[in-house]
């Protein structure tokens, strides 16, 4: 599996931390930035990794910004995308059984980093059920057109 991941500067220092269990649990990930705590624009990190999981250069990804609220939001903006934002483990477990995200949405700011580990761990290792969930992000992926 390779994933993405991106952040704004109030997201960095997480995701640098994610990247450290990434490499640890042996994952191959590609970093879309930023690379310093220098203030950024977060719709701009949404768009490099949610294109690159539209056009399946990645199979899923990571992004994080302050409050995970702005981010996610942009990257839904891409066709084709599911971002969940999650700040529970049980969410992060459902976003990926039930409606099958693309894309995990976490807030820098918001969660601590043992929480952050445990959410990116369950949302990793959870499968998309299909069945009734299928035709329910089918009817999701009408809307977009």
């Amino acid at each position: 599996m390779k994933i993405g991941i991106g952040s704004d500067h109030a997201g960095y220092e997480l995701k640098e931390y994610i990247k450290d269990y990434l490499k640890e649990e042996g994952i191959e990930y590609v970093d879309y930035g930023t690379n310093t705590i220098d203030s950024v624009d977060y719709p701009d990190y949404a768009k490099k990794v949610a294109e690159a999981v539209a056009t399946k250069e990645i199979e899923k990804a990571i992004v994080i910004c302050g409050t995970g609220i702005g981010i996610s939001i942009a990257c839904n903006k891409v066709k084709g995308i599911r971002c969940a934002l999650c700040s529970d483990t049980y969410s992060a477990r459902m976003s990926m059984e039930h409606n099958n995200a693309n894309i995990l949405a976490l807030g820098g700011r918001v969660i601590g980093r043992d929480l952050a580990m445990e959410i990116v761990s369950v949302w990793l290792k959870s499968k998309f059920q299909g069945g009734k969930h299928e035709r329910r992000i089918n009817k999701i992926s009408d809307i977009e057109g």
